[in-house]
């Protein structure tokens, strides 16, 4: 009864997709799709997604058993905590790559090891051979080497909601919040973003800055960070950057079934569990770098320490839903009280 419920809500998620996608299709021409006729579409062999729902028939791994209530808690916290949600648009989707050859969906989330997994999808695919973990970040993540639910009509799309299986990893918020500023405002090698981001940020937020600073960006402070991310004039102007996007603004949880949510925190096990299901086993998932001198909690930790109670409540209410759906708990650092 259990799979069957869950197969049927799938449709009715994919139909509903479908009927808002059909408005726009027009103007996004459809990619020719030879995979759809893959062996497991046929029959002769099960699909991932069925592969994973065979195992809620039977006594459930401890890895299966985590995943189940992973799936069933993000179903219960979406069912209480969204109300009226906008219609997807095509756009949305882009997050959402597509392997069409093991069926797989993966919906990536900057900061939560989404280059890795874009070179394991790449090797998946046959778009690229040999060890994932040599195949350089700027290649895999080079616009076109992966198609994402966006390229596909709304027909496509629905068949493929319909019949892959779905994919998220997240991340601890703050932690995932940390990461993206150490990486792109802190760090000298990125000139680029600290041109685009960190100037805007120094010119709206810094009264009597440097020309050097208003020029480059390169030395925004955390605090001025979080300001920009506070401020209603930056998510007025345009769309949060995506890696301080939230991961449900990016990947739709509560609009789109996700049946396997990976997390960072478990990632090589989380990870071997979906290679297992999309029968690439032996397919290693590139291991992290090597382990940085501060961890992520504590340099989230140390970062916030000098925000005020009143700004970390703020920014916890901007970020909370991510908290909520993906079962993660208040930092015992926040001064929330």
């Amino acid at each position: 009864m259990g799979r069957r419920c869950s197969w049927r809500r799938r449709a009715l998620v994919a139909a509903g997709l479908g009927a808002v996608l059909l408005l726009l299709c027009a103007l996004r021409p459809a990619f020719e799709n030879t995979a759809l006729g893959s062996i497991w579409l046929r029959g002769e062999k099960k699909s991932p997604l069925q592969l994973l729902y065979d195992l809620d028939q039977g006594p459930l791994s401890a890895l299966a058993e985590v995943h189940r209530q992973r799936r069933d808690l993000l179903r219960r916290a979406c069912s209480r905590h969204t109300r009226r949600q906008r219609l997807l648009q095509p756009e949305d989707l882009r997050h959402v790559l597509v392997d069409d050859a093991h069926g797989l969906l993966y919906c990536y989330v900057p900061k939560v090891a989404c280059t890795n997994w874009k070179r394991v999808l790449l090797v998946l695919s046959g778009r690229a051979r040999g060890d994932p973990r040599a195949i350089p970040a700027h290649e895999a993540h080079a616009p076109g080497r992966l198609r994402s639910l966006a390229d596909f009509s709304p027909s496509e799309v629905n068949r493929r909601l319909r019949a892959y299986l779905a994919v998220l990893f997240v991340r601890e918020p703050f932690e995932r919040l940390a990461s993206a500023y150490r990486n792109k405002l802190a760090r000298p090698y990125s000139a680029t973003f600290q041109r685009r981001y960190g100037a805007r940020i120094v010119r709206r937020l810094r009264p009597g800055a440097q020309p050097e600073a208003l020029t480059r960006g390169h030395d925004v402070r955390f605090a001025e960070f979080l300001a920009y991310l506070l401020d209603p004039r930056t998510r007025r102007d345009e769309p949060f950057n995506e890696h301080w996007e939230r991961a449900h603004a990016l990947c739709h949880p509560c609009r789109l079934r996700y049946d396997i949510v990976g997390k960072f925190e478990t990632l090589a096990e989380d990870a071997a569990f979906v290679l297992g299901l999309v029968g690439a086993p032996d397919l290693r998932f590139p291991a992290p770098p090597r382990p940085r001198a501060v961890p992520a909690r504590d340099l989230a930790a140390r970062l916030f320490q000098d925000i005020s109670p009143f700004y970390q409540r703020r920014l916890f209410d901007l970020y909370k839903m991510d908290f909520l759906l993906f079962n993660y708990s208040a930092p015992s650092y926040l001064r929330l009280r």
